[in-house]
């Protein structure tokens, strides 16, 4: 256009592009500019609209950038670190979260919920799609901690426990982008309900990938434990996303987190890091409706990703909250919380209950 005036030029050929939509025109601007090679660009803001695009079911693939090009632009992944954060002392204090509130921390979203609830579930997306669902389930065996302290729908008969993780499946299922991945941690007890579930959700059955931990888990069994099983599928819709080399296996060599009576099956950050950067991008929503210490979260705070979560238990919720301010350091400045209409802070909420004693 600049070029046009400076000729002194009163008209222009254009090309209406009325037929596209919103989504469809910004990525039509991006690759042009990308296939003609002859553009500069502002890197932060290209970011963001590629991240934005991503969140809007967008195949970011057809804008002309490779993998390895689109992983550069959009941040590059850094080492996932242990929080230490102490799971039994923070179950110790009171719990601040009410069901149906709906918190937002920092870029990610939390609410108290139901995964197998359509409506809540649609509440946490906010008329988005998740890039990548991860998530860890109730393992159905009945775990209760020596304080007494057990885990929500964590005891079923079989056809009951597979119609709950149907419904939580079809959520996941609805709500995920097409091509998106599906990763599922499951006990081995009950993995013919998990595998179930998972096909009859919808979902494209790949490989179970194996976490191999550095220690046995005791039991009354003959053989212990030493690993636990991920289902790994796609919703096959189009082809699936895969942001990783050709070298990954499905053995998961990760050291188990350090004792915890109160989520024996606590997942070590490192560990959940590994599948999020296989299938997902830098700015990518990872959807995890079954939330429990929030480890899922604090993994996508770290990896530059956008974690939707929920928690069906008040007191994990809050424990879910105190982590992500632990790990910012900081008193839950960018911590607010949507109830009844009213925009709380995480602060005054914690005070509250509190001073209740």
């Amino acid at each position: 256009l600049v070029a046009a005036r400076a000729e002194g030029l009163t008209e222009l050929n254009c090309i209406v592009v009325e037929h596209l939509t919103e989504a469809q025109k910004r990525a039509y601007i991006i690759a042009d500019n990308r296939l003609a090679l002859n553009a500069g660009w502002d890197d932060e803001l290209l970011a963001i609209e590629i991240a934005d695009l991503q969140g809007s079911d967008f195949d970011i693939t057809l804008l002309g950038f490779n993998d390895a090009e689109l992983n550069k632009l959009m941040g590059g992944l850094e080492d996932v670190k242990d929080d230490e954060f102490d799971l039994s002392a923070a179950l110790e204090e009171a719990a601040f979260v009410k069901r149906g509130d709906v918190w937002t921390l920092g870029r990610h979203r939390l609410i108290c919920g139901d995964a197998t609830i359509a409506e809540d579930v649609h509440l946490l997306m906010d008329g988005r799609k998740a890039n990548l669902v991860l998530t860890d389930p109730p393992y159905n065996v009945a775990f209760e901690s020596a304080s007494g302290l057990k885990i929500k729908n964590d005891s079923m008969k079989a056809e009951q426990f597979y119609s709950f993780l149907l419904s939580a499946f079809k959520c996941f299922y609805e709500n995920l982008a097409d091509g998106g991945a599906f990763y599922c941690f499951h006990s081995d007890s009950e993995k013919v309900n998990f595998f179930r579930a998972c096909v009859d959700a919808g979902f494209h059955y790949s490989t179970t990938c194996i976490w191999v931990k550095n220690a046995l888990v005791l039991s009354r069994s003959d053989y212990h434990q030493r690993h636990e099983p991920v289902l790994y599928a796609f919703k096959n819709t189009t082809k699936h996303k895969w942001y990783s080399d050709r070298k990954q296996t499905t053995v998961w060599n990760f050291a188990k987190p350090k004792k915890n009576e109160n989520h024996p099956n606590s997942k070590p950050l490192d560990l959940l890091a590994y599948p999020i950067t296989n299938s997902s991008q830098a700015n990518a929503i990872v959807l995890d409706t079954f939330g429990g210490s929030g480890s899922t979260l604090i993994a996508c705070e770290q990896l530059d990703r956008t974690c939707f979560m929920l928690e069906i238990d008040e007191k994990y919720a809050s424990v879910i909250l105190r982590r992500y301010a632990q790990f910012k350091q900081n008193s839950g400045e960018d911590i607010t919380c949507e109830r009844g209409g009213q925009v709380l802070s995480y602060a005054e909420l914690v005070k509250e209950v509190a001073d209740r004693g």
